[in-house]
């Protein structure tokens, strides 16, 4: 997170002026879906633990303001309920491979016929890493780690899996975790739709890159051929801004959303997702964007200091 915000401050802007900025548009599409803005809602688990309608409340939100909701494995309430929530919302299921691949199998199925439009394949989990904020919080106790029975998730996914998971579904598929060109290079060889550059949060690997470091070389590295979108440490308007100049197709925020529900549900949610939005809009005026095919990266360049 340090390293996030830090090279973000790094990252200048360069403005255009007289560019008649009247009227901005903010609307963007991922995956052929027009949203409202390129600002989606990362998968975090356990909302119910923030707010008693979790999930339901979360999914509302997003469907309210027209933003892409990326629901987690681990949440509280079930797909179903989610659905029911908000039966017209934009959603994607973010998915681990277990063990058990007849579970995994079944998740998959169950979420393409509840109609959601993609799954995001987290693929840098093999191991919990050594979460001190959640040891000393009390949050690594029990039977299970950080809340997912232990010895669930499957180690030996490789790179044969996404074939195994195209078999499966006729869903487009993403992979979440991605951080070097040399993977991202062997995403478009296996015939994914997208990749999230993430680095879970920092919570996995410590020392490893911020996700606006890795961004730049992997949207070169896949030239255009499948999208790119980025999360981690994204925190206001003219954050979005950047990550868009630098290639990014849609921003997901995490942290900020669980922070909006705790202080008051859906209501809460939209909050953040407005601020950041209403953030976004204001920066690209003020940068001369008057629209999301504006922003390129002669936007951006970075400050030697």
């Amino acid at each position: 997170m340090a390293d996030m915000r830090f090279v973000l401050r790094r990252i200048r802007l360069r403005p255009r002026m007289l560019r008649d900025v009247s009227v901005t548009d903010t609307r963007t599409a991922i995956l052929g879906t027009e949203i409202s803005c390129p600002i989606g809602i990362a998968p975090t688990a356990f909302h119910c633990l923030a707010w008693p309608d979790g999930e339901m409340s979360t999914a509302r939100a997003a469907e309210t303001l027209n933003v892409c909701y990326v629901a987690s494995t681990y949440s509280t309430c079930s797909v179903e309920e989610i659905v029911t929530a908000a039966p017209d919302g934009f959603r994607w299921f973010q998915l681990y491979i277990y063990r058990d691949r007849k579970l995994s199998e079944q998740l998959v199925r169950r979420v393409e016929a509840l109609g959601f439009k993609a799954l995001v394949l987290t693929v840098d989990v093999p191991y919990t890493g050594k979460r001190r904020s959640d040891i000393r919080n009390n949050g690594h106790c029990g039977p299970d780690n950080y809340g997912v029975p232990a010895n669930t998730l499957d180690p030996s996914i490789s790179w044969r899996d996404i074939h195994w998971l195209r078999s499966l579904t006729r869903l487009p598929i993403i992979i979440k975790g991605i951080l070097t060109k040399e993977d991202a290079e062997l995403a478009v060889e296996h015939g994914v739709q997208g990749i999230v550059v993430s680095n879970h949060g920092g919570r996995q690997l410590d020392g490893e890159l911020a996700t606006i470091d890795a961004l730049s070389e992997i949207v070169d590295a896949v030239q255009g051929r499948i999208e790119v979108y980025i999360d981690g440490g994204i925190r206001t308007g003219s954050d979005v801004l950047k990550a868009l100049a630098l290639g990014a197709k849609c921003v997901f925020i995490g942290r900020p959303i669980v922070w909006g529900l705790a202080y008051k549900g859906e209501e809460g949610v939209r909050g953040v997702l407005q601020i950041l939005t209403d953030e976004f809009r204001l920066s690209m005026a003020l940068s001369g964007c008057r629209n999301i095919s504006e922003i390129n990266r002669n936007l951006v360049q970075f400050s030697r200091l």
